[in-house]
């Protein structure tokens, strides 16, 4: 398989992916204080949005790379 074939099918998916979640949370693990031996964590939960023309965008970009890539040779 070409790697434009295999960069346009992972761009399809990850734009499909980011219409259907609209975007995707993580813990960040960060210390508040630390004073001598004892050290105090916070675990705070982050969300990341992705926006619907970027997912729009990866999609159509990875069409493109598609039949860009299969007509090359």
């Amino acid at each position: 398989m070409q790697a434009t074939k295999l960069i346009g099918i992972l761009l399809i998916v990850a734009g499909t992916l980011g219409l259907v979640y609209g975007g995707f949370s993580y813990t960040e693990e960060s210390t508040a204080a630390k004073i001598g031996s004892l050290e105090i964590t916070v675990d705070q939960e982050k969300e990341v949005n992705v926006p619907m023309w970027a997912g729009v965008g990866a999609i159509v970009a990875g069409a493109f790379l598609l039949l860009v890539g299969g007509r090359r040779r």
